[in-house]
């Protein structure tokens, strides 16, 4: 696949969507907001998406952002589309705008557990584009570059990295994978929050310690066996990271 007469039009619907009758820029910046789709759509292009797949990563915000709202449809997608493409597109899209920030994510959160993997896979080159521009712009502005979300800094960053974790968990075969977890990485070490001292990693005696053990992530939430996920320094020293977020999760020692 290439650049099918599908994609030419689903790049020309989304830009007559996000540009008339409204200019919409990305948040708090003079941005047209088409970059992002169009980023999504690049995303999973490389990432080896079928087709409709990555149409629907080009279509994703045209029902959720469109102007006026409810202009666009999950009927309309389909007519021009395909209903696999309307399906996809509807499954990332926030369905009750009139929910707080807190319960919409939430509610995004419950229903990223039941999706396919292909609709996994479009939301995660939406998380893996909204976040490497968020951690490209923090290094540009810092801490001012919140001052354009509706949600706080920690919440904001423990928000992607629950989402990361929630599709990472859901599908860890795949291929875009290890790109949200590196994004992962990088916002939890590099945006400035301060999650050692907030999310302390737990202490343990080398004589309690059983790498079979499940082990928690204060930070991002994943839960696991603490096996693969244990940097030995010794025969019995040892540190047990997240796969995800790369935190520090436990500190086996001598001294405890």
């Amino acid at each position: 696949m290439i650049y099918t007469y599908k994609i030419q039009q689903a790049i020309h619907f989304a830009i007559a969507v996000h540009e008339e009758p409204v200019k919409q820029k990305r948040k708090g910046k003079d941005i047209p907001y088409i970059t992002h789709p169009l980023t999504v759509g690049l995303i999973l292009s490389q990432a080896g998406a079928s087709e409709d797949v990555v149409v629907a990563g080009i279509l994703h915000d045209t029902i959720e952002d469109c102007e006026p709202y409810g202009s666009v449809t999950r009927k309309m997608i389909a007519e021009k589309f395909g209903e696999h493409v309307a399906e996809l597109v509807d499954s990332v899209t926030e369905k009750d705008k009139s929910l707080s920030w807190h319960e919409r994510k939430e509610k995004a959160l419950e229903e990223i557990r039941q999706f396919s993997h292909e609709s996994l896979l479009v939301k995660s080159g939406d998380v893996l584009s909204n976040a490497t521009e968020l951690i490209a712009d923090y290094k540009i502005d810092g801490d001012a570059t919140f001052a354009r979300f509706n949600a706080p800094k920690e919440e904001l960053v423990a928000h992607t990295l629950h989402v990361i974790r929630t599709i990472v968990m859901a599908w860890g075969e795949s291929p875009l994978a290890n790109e949200l977890c590196s994004a992962a990485r990088t916002l939890q070490s590099g945006i400035g929050i301060p999650f050692i001292a907030t999310h302390s990693a737990a202490i343990m005696s080398t004589k309690d310690f059983n790498d079979a053990s499940e082990v928690t992530c204060p930070v991002c939430g994943w839960t696991g066996n603490a096996k693969d996920n244990t940097e030995y320094y010794d025969a019995a020293v040892a540190d047990v990271f997240c796969p995800i977020c790369d935190k520090m999760v436990l500190v086996i020692s001598y001294g405890h």
